[in-house]
């Protein structure tokens, strides 16, 4: 097929687009912000080389941070082009090393039929070595030394690279990584951190290899550039080398990866370490209002040392941005579900809205106040709150607490965390209890009590009975949620998820944590709130929740669904409608941010990234109270809504009521407007929404909600000691404060 000419397209791109599509070969930093088009660019960048420089497709090599990015890359190439394109590399980082390690394994020491270890199987593979090194995988889990490894690899070290200082944990570190690069070695095996460090030391010891494909590849352009690590940073910089021919397009705004090992200095120091380099900025967005863009401007200013830049739209302003001030969680929850039920009532889609929070465990207030509703939704990227491996594993204890003969429960939970109960001890006990026709509970008891099984397990498995019973013995005089944050504690799952190490850790203990205040707020159903409740009644009607919750699937991919997700899950989409919940201090930015000035301006630049998600309308919601850990806790504002000028936001009030000009005192101590005196609807049963009331039994509380008439009207109160709870109004005994 003749080649075709395609000058005439760019006349579809704005000028900062054009410059960057067409700009002369060398080195070229495209500085995209949000929405801007900065895949357009990469994909007509590319088709101009090929097309009017005359660069052949086996000479550029394109990286991706994605498998479907690659492919939506190549396709829209072609398409472009209007004729398949081979030859070219495109794909992810791990994928192009993968490719050079195999066409070179020999070169690379590597046998030629090299396994690929997943994450899975890396981690049995460690399971294996700590064994034969004899260390107690209570105190050195498998997946620590795995999150180590990794992270030594992502930092282009080897074990021999390192030092301990004498540093216990470093030196275990360090000989389970030298054993684990000796197993390795042996089985011919290469996993995902290796692909790229291999790749690398290739480059350096093999300096004529390095040579051809520095002359092959004329052309070297990477999509995202701010999220590289170390060491695929070192590796472009040695392909790269002296020729001026890389690419690059990214935004120093949107690093939100420095949690696993994303450097923003990459992108901040290109001009310098590929210098003589030129930068191009795209500033024009295609997605949002300017009322957003603008706060999100305004926002991104407060941190230092930015490459700049300043987003803007033809399009028009738009609405303010709306900021809601929530008594506690669930009333944010309940205004969430009461603008989604109105944007779905006005003809919206449901999956055109999104709701975005920074923790995990904010989602499991959102899904109730979702199912309440039954407003279908669906977890981009993650799993429903009761679906969770941690919630999954507190609540084992708590069935296995109200009931010993739940195998499920005993088999889930009798070596998590570890207690050197293996496979052979389970499955003595579950033939026993098959040909005894009893639970494993009570196999377990007789095989103590006989002495049926080696001593060392025999004390395993009674140490952990001992502990089931000591839970269960807590549970008798206490209320659910000091159960639940018992359970939680004395079984060890705090320290055992820790041990994970990273982000992912830090999500599952909030989880944990979350579970203590889901079990405070519980109340049961149908039950008068003066009547005292039996522990046991209540746990298992929590359990019983619970369990629905979870087996209440999410919609299906072709279901029409309101997106939930983490504001890191949100990048890369867009949303006509978008809440971003939990706006406070020590939630957003999170509490473990605070020590420093790096870890704050990347909690700014992940809020930068949620604001720009939004595409017309933004709702900003925080509470100023609210649970955690099963304790109430009084909020301030986050200093992020502080920094959007007044005249881009407006205070939403209950039922939609709005109060202009809203702001907060430059000390971040809360709102400069107080709620007393107004009542921004009426209950219908003399008390206004959010006013304090007295119960003779609770003590004080604020009232949430109402439903129903006459005998049979009922109040939601908050109360500061017992949670959130329903009362009969018939009953209730309620003193206005």
């Amino acid at each position: 097929m003749p080649t075709m000419d395609i000058s005439h397209i760019l006349n579809s791109l704005n000028d900062a687009q054009r410059h960057a599509v067409t700009a002369e070969t060398g080195n070229l930093l495209v500085l995209a912000g949000a929405g801007s088009g900065k895949t357009r660019v990469l994909v007509h960048r590319i088709a101009w080389l090929i097309e009017m420089e005359g660069v052949s497709p086996g000479g550029i090599l394109a990286v991706t941070f994605t498998n479907k990015a690659a492919n939506e890359m190549r396709i829209r190439i072609e398409q472009l082009l209007q004729r398949p394109i081979g030859g070219m590399w495109v794909g992810t980082f791990h994928g192009l090393a993968h490719r050079l390690l195999r066409t070179h394994w020999q070169e690379a020491g590597l046998p030629e039929k090299f396994q690929i270890l997943d994450s899975d199987d890396q981690l049995r593979l460690i399971k294996r070595i700590n064994q034969n090194l004899g260390l107690d995988e209570g105190k050195w889990p498998a997946r620590q030394c795995q999150w180590f490894i990794n992270e030594q690899k992502d930092e282009g070290l080897r074990a021999a690279n390192l030092e301990h200082y004498g540093d216990e944990f470093r030196k275990v570190m360090m000989q389970v990584y030298q054993a684990y690069e000796q197993a390795c070695a042996r089985g011919g095996m290469v996993d995902f951190g290796e692909l790229l460090l291999r790749a690398h030391e290739l480059w350096l010891k093999q300096p004529a290899l390095l040579s051809y494909y520095q002359h092959r590849f004329g052309q070297i352009l990477v999509d995202e550039f701010q999220d590289t690590n170390a060491i695929q940073y070192a590796w472009l910089r040695v392909l790269a080398g002296e020729m001026g021919k890389l690419t690059v397009v990214g935004d120093d705004d949107q690093s939100i990866y420095g949690w696993r090992g994303a450097r923003i200095e990459n992108i901040q120091n290109f001009t310098r370490d590929f210098a003589p380099a030129s930068m191009i900025k795209l500033e024009q967005n295609y997605r949002s209002t300017g009322t957003i863009l603008k706060a999100a401007n305004h926002l991104i200013a407060n941190n230092t040392g930015r490459l700049g830049k300043e987003l803007w739209t033809e399009d028009k302003e738009g609405e303010q941005i709306s900021v809601y001030a929530a008594y506690n969680e669930q009333d944010e929850a309940r205004f969430i579900c009461e603008q989604l039920e109105q944007w779905v009532g006005k003809g919206h889609r449901r999956d055109e809205a999104a709701i975005l929070y920074r923790s995990n465990a904010q989602s499991r207030e959102l899904e109730e106040a979702l199912l309440r509703i039954n407003m279908p939704y669906r977890i981009y990227g993650g799993f429903r709150f009761y679906e969770r491996l941690e919630i999954r594993n507190a609540l084992a204890y708590l069935r296995l607490v109200a009931n010993r003969d739940d195998d499920a429960a005993f088999e889930r939970v009798i070596n998590t965390p570890v207690r050197g109960i293996g496979n052979a001890t389970l499955e003595l006990l579950r033939n026993l209890a098959r040909n005894e026709g009893v639970s494993l509970w009570q196999s377990a008891l007789q095989s103590v009590t006989k002495s049926l099984m080696p001593t060392r397990a025999l004390l395993n498995v009674q140490s952990f009975m001992e502990l089931i019973n000591l839970l269960d013995e807590y549970s008798s005089s206490r209320e659910l949620h000091e159960t639940m944050d018992y359970i939680i504690q004395q079984s060890g799952l705090i320290p055992h998820h820790e041990k994970e190490g990273g982000e992912k850790a830090r999500s599952r203990v909030e989880n944990l944590e979350e579970l203590v205040t889901a079990a405070k707020s519980f109340t049961v159903a149908n039950v008068p709130s003066d009547e005292t409740i039996l522990p046991i009644t209540k746990m298992t009607a929590f359990l019983d929740k619970a369990a629905l919750d979870a087996g209440d699937a999410q919609a299906d991919a072709s279901e029409d669904a309101v997106q939930l997700m983490t504001i890191h899950s949100a990048k890369g989409l867009e949303f006509p409608l978008v809440f971003m919940a939990g706006m406070e201090e020590g939630l957003f930015p999170h509490k473990m941010s605070l020590d420093g000035l790096h870890g704050l301006e990347e909690e700014r630049r992940l809020c930068y990234v949620g604001i720009t998600r939004a595409m017309q309308k933004l709702y900003m919601c925080h509470a100023e109270s609210r649970r955690l850990h099963g304790e109430e806790n009084l909020t301030r504002p986050s200093r992020f809504l502080r920094e959007i000028p007044e005249e881009l936001r407006q205070e939403v009030r209950m039922k939609g009521q709005i109060v202009r000009g809203s702001s907060w005192a430059g000390s971040g101590s809360g709102y400069s407007s107080a709620k007393s005196g107004s009542t921004p609807y009426e209950t219908g049963l003399a008390f206004s929404l959010g006013q304090r009331v007295r119960h003779p039994k609770f003590g004080e509380g604020v009232v949430l909600n109402s439903e129903g008439n006459g005998n049979n009207a009922r109040i939601q109160i908050n109360f500061h000691a017992e949670g959130s709870k329903w009362l009969v109004m018939a009953y209730a005994r309620l003193e206005a404060m």
